[in-house]
């Protein structure tokens, strides 16, 4: 069977020196290779031709035979990685809370250990009849969220 670590180096090793970065790097028992790249700006499918090359020019199918498949993170898919939630700052987000409570908001920061999405809530202000939407900053460590996406919005 073909080591994940390997491939993961190769990928890394492509990726070196460029704006791509590894989503994920995965194999399965019937050696079915999955790569997944993301850039803030878009993956080209130009790129993703070049890293399959890439990687195929390093292993060898007289040894093992193997099924490569490499793509982009997926749009609308949730984040893996800490440099998605960094890509999404600024942008409407939804997630999922461990609690199971879902949330939309705008991605506000994003540091190593949490990230910080503002939200719309209903509440009772001094001098107000009716409750009012203000904007909340929500704080999440990433094992509060069970996911978290970018909102995809086609207006």
């Amino acid at each position: 069977m073909i080591d994940k670590n390997q491939i993961r180096d190769l990928a890394l090793e492509w990726l070196d020196g460029k704006e791509y970065f590894l989503v994920d790097a995965d194999v399965d028992s019937q050696n079915k290779i999955t790569v997944e790249i993301d850039h803030k700006d878009g993956v080209w499918i130009e790129d993703c031709c070049e890293l399959s090359r890439f990687i195929e020019d390093h292993l060898d199918r007289d040894v093992e035979d193997f099924e490569l498949e490499v793509g982009s993170a997926g749009i609308g898919q949730p984040f893996k990685v800490l440099q998605q939630y960094v890509n999404a700052v600024g942008n409407d987000v939804e997630l999922l809370t461990a609690e199971g409570k879902k949330l939309n908001g705008r991605m506000k920061e994003v540091s190593p250990e949490s990230f910080t999405v503002t939200v719309q809530e209903k509440q009772r202000l001094e001098g107000k009849k009716r409750p009012v939407l203000v904007d909340v900053d929500k704080t999440f460590g990433y094992h509060d969220v069970k996911w978290v996406k970018n909102i995809i919005d086609f207006k």
